[in-house]
């Protein structure tokens, strides 16, 4: 009986450990996607980042399919799913009506509702108290990486990265994070086409930062981002 009470209770332990954690081995991938006629520019690094928004969840219809990141969706393991976050992204999720939090790991794409900026899983939902609502005001941090991170390689040198580099302001909105110069190029030509002083910058792991700006006031940058984010889903405000 005793040896069966253990055994019952190493397993029980084993399947928490699975719902909770995940070992599986995130790629970066940076090529843009087109979702209902958007397209989504997804980033090579989450340093900074942070967003507040309206976060929904997704369960059982989804339960033991294939993510956008080839991993199986688990629903009571703490994954997320984000439209432009590198798969692997850690966030810290708060919710911001009853002041729970909890962390998960980005292994999707979507939400692609209108005003939705994460989709968590059943298990975050549950630890931040909104599976009855369905919804809730949270806000999202990333905290660092999960698993395995495998970049994109490039051979392009960091010296050539052309930018322009007003001399005011302290406030910029980063547009994206691409590990190939030629993309972040090309999105720092659409920003200047749409009149925005703006500037490409080594970023960490060997990417390319696009940011529009600088501002001189937060507020002013904050203006920026939300226009911004009609073509650009993940666009934050940085400061300097």
């Amino acid at each position: 009986m005793i040896k069966r009470f253990f055994l019952v209770f190493f397993i029980a332990l084993g399947l928490v450990g699975c719902a909770t954690t995940t070992n599986y081995k995130y790629t970066t991938n940076t090529k843009p996607y087109t979702v209902n006629g958007k397209t989504y520019y997804p980033m090579a690094s989450a340093n900074g980042f942070t967003e507040s928004g309206t976060a929904s969840w997704y369960g059982p219809g989804f339960h033991g399919k294939k993510t956008s990141s080839g991993e199986m969706y688990n629903q009571n393991a703490y994954t997320a799913a984000h439209k432009t976050l590198p798969f692997g992204t850690r966030l810290l999720v708060k919710n911001l009506d009853n002041g729970r939090s909890t962390n998960v790991v980005v292994n999707d794409r979507g939400p692609f509702k209108s005003g939705r900026i994460i989709d968590l899983s059943r298990a975050a939902a549950s630890d931040l108290g909104m599976i009855a609502t369905g919804t809730a005001r949270v806000r999202i941090k990333s905290v660092g990486t999960s698993g395995t991170i495998t970049p994109v390689t490039t051979n392009v040198a960091p010296k050539t990265v052309t930018s322009v580099t007003p001399s005011a302001g302290t406030y910029f909105v980063q547009v994206g994070a691409f590990s190939s110069l030629t993309n972040a190029n090309n999105v720092a030509t659409k920003l200047k086409n749409s009149g925005y002083a703006h500037r490409v910058v080594s970023g960490a792991n060997g990417n390319y930062v696009v940011r529009a700006g600088p501002y001189s006031t937060k507020s002013a940058a904050t203006s920026a981002r939300d226009t911004l984010r009609d073509t650009y889903a993940g666009a934050f405000v940085v400061e300097q």
